[in-house]
């Protein structure tokens, strides 16, 4: 028979030995165009599915930031550090934190200048610091006043028709205190000039206010220049009057210690009267002698 004839066996093959074998397992059926369009829409990939090694297999493969870390970051310090060890580890940073701060106090009161702490602990203070923590230099050189001290001043002074009076007392210090009140940026000449040369004063007077050193009578021109210079400011020779001489006195009052401090003060002012001093026409233009 020939095999292309034109009967149903010869469009399938010959069932011979010289033909084409049929498949004896079973087939998948082909999925035409048709049949694809109407499964539904095409399935997309889940990031679940991504293998972590797909980035390296597939250089433009999308991995999920959502997905988590192989290898998490390994904890370090004291987090690393099981929860007993956690414990001890604060406990001891806790104690060093106390311990310099005691020493840090003790110093600070060691070098203070003597307080009413000082005085009510002093013996504990100088059992931490002697012998290996002595210090050999103080925190207050001088030590901060504990009085509050008044600079008056009152001149005679020559009017134009030859008559010669006495003013009353000018609180220069009081008027310190007022020009600083308020003032964001007071002057060094308000704040320190007439406290410094009362300073210098007594530290080259004795108590009968007689020279101590050479330096006696530079400290006695410097607060006599001072104080004209500011009778002059306050107008208090008049229109033309002369300052003839000038008198200056002092008056301290100690500032009272805290309720809670056992220490007692005398709250009696205690007054210091200068001689009167002759005013040479140098002090008046302001210029030295």
């Amino acid at each position: 028979m020939d095999v292309y004839g034109t009967d149903s066996d010869a469009r399938h093959g010959p069932d011979g030995p010289g033909g084409a074998t049929e498949p004896t397992g079973p087939t998948e059926p082909t999925e035409t165009a048709e049949q694809a369009e109407s499964s539904g829409p095409e399935r997309t990939a889940d990031p679940r599915d991504v293998r972590p090694d797909a980035a390296v297999l597939d250089p433009g493969a999308s991995v999920s930031t959502d997905a988590p870390a192989l290898y998490p970051e390994p904890r370090t310090g004291v987090a690393a550090l099981s929860p007993r060890y956690q414990i001890g580890a604060a406990l001891a940073l806790a104690v060093v934190a106390a311990v310099v701060c005691v020493h840090v106090g003790m110093v600070f009161l060691h070098v203070a200048p003597s307080n009413t702490l000082t005085k009510a602990h002093g013996k504990a203070i100088d059992d931490w610091i002697y012998p290996e923590f002595e210090q050999n230099w103080k925190l207050f050189a001088p030590n901060p006043l504990q009085q509050n001290i008044a600079i008056q001043v009152r001149a005679e002074v020559q009017s134009t028709d030859g008559d010669v009076r006495t003013t009353g007392w000018y609180d220069l210090s009081a008027e310190d205190g007022r020009a600083i009140d308020g003032n964001l940026l007071p002057s060094h000449t308000e704040q320190n000039e007439l406290r410094r040369a009362w300073d210098f004063f007594v530290a080259t007077h004795d108590s009968t206010n007689r020279s101590t050193g050479l330096r006696g009578s530079l400290s006695e021109s410097y607060l006599r220049r001072i104080v004209v210079l500011r009778l002059d400011r306050d107008d208090a020779a008049g229109k033309g009057g002369v300052v003839e001489h000038v008198q200056v006195r002092s008056r301290t009052t100690n500032v009272p210690p805290p309720k809670w401090s056992t220490e007692k003060i005398s709250d009696k002012p205690m007054d210091r009267v200068l001689p009167w001093w002759s005013v040479p026409a140098a002090d008046t233009d302001g210029g030295a002698e």
